[in-house]
């Protein structure tokens, strides 16, 4: 991954600072935002006092939060529930679009992030409220489309797609490496031998620093760890044997499980999800 300059870093993180602090002092009830960061950055720890639905349109970016790690494939868009602290490694080139809501009377005190689907309509509505960002407040359309845009937001059907991320810090290291060079081989004893604590310790510790199996996220990230090679256009041969899968259809089969459809559809939709919304 190429470093990104020091010059380049300041500006980024300026942009982010003057977003954040207009949000913060906006008294609207609905804001929306677009932002295409460059792979590379990460955007510094933060948080908001409205409830933000990050989007992921394009490109895949790792969005940490307290309560955990999620990568967040495009197409779909991760509930940040109110005041979480939260920041966001941008694994590729994105382009992501948010909307924030101020909550209704006292927000859950264990609410936690969510990933759900983006539907055609959310994805419509959410582009141009964007384009109407510049309108007066008073602006009646530009009311109707934020209005309608929150009643859907509250309807979109919820995905068990987020890939979550362990916040120990030698777990972390082993799960960054293994999508770096995933293998659906990949051994739960190995992992326990490498932290130096037996299967049953590293079972549970797993299970309480993600909230699910070993093998379950083995499976996830092994499809996750592709989503960047796949979106480049890369052939789906090329990318099943490169995660160490023997056969195209192993692949596909995992593929289809995690995410409901082959890799060849899935990226045809989020092509045409890209291009739609450009």
């Amino acid at each position: 991954m190429e470093k990104l300059s020091k010059q380049l870093l300041a500006t980024l993180d300026d942009d982010h600072v003057r977003n954040v602090r207009w949000m913060e002092e906006s008294p609207a009830d609905v804001l929306v935002h677009s932002a295409e960061p460059p792979q590379g950055y990460t955007v510094p720890w933060h948080h908001h006092r409205r409830t933000q639905l990050l989007c992921i349109f394009s490109g895949v970016a790792l969005i940490m939060t307290a309560r955990g790690r999620w990568m967040v494939p495009p197409g779909h868009a991760l509930f940040i529930p109110v005041g979480m602290e939260h920041s966001i490694e941008i694994l590729s080139d994105v382009s992501m679009k948010s909307v924030y809501v101020t909550p209704r009377g006292q927000p859950p005190k264990d609410d936690a992030p969510r990933v759900v689907e983006v539907t055609d309509l959310a994805r419509s509505l959410l582009l141009e409220a964007i384009r109407l960002g510049e309108a007066p407040i008073s602006h009646r359309k530009a009311k109707l489309v934020l209005s309608l845009l929150v009643e859907e937001i509250a309807t979109l059907p919820e995905r068990p797609l987020g890939l979550p991320f362990p916040s120990d810090r030698r777990l972390t290291a082993l799960c960054r490496d293994y999508l770096a060079n995933p293998s659906p081989n990949a051994r739960l004893d190995d992992w326990a031998e490498k932290l130096s604590v037996s299967r049953r310790t590293f079972t549970r510790q797993f299970r309480k620093e993600t909230g699910i199996s070993f093998t379950t996220w083995r499976q996830q990230a092994s499809v996750f760890a592709c989503l960047p090679q796949l979106a480049e256009g890369q052939p789906v041969t090329n990318v099943a044997l490169e995660a160490g899968y023997e056969s195209v259809a192993a692949f596909t089969t995992m593929f289809r499980r995690m995410l409901g459809t082959s890799p060849r559809t899935y990226m045809a939709s989020r092509w045409t999800f890209d291009r739609q919304s450009a």
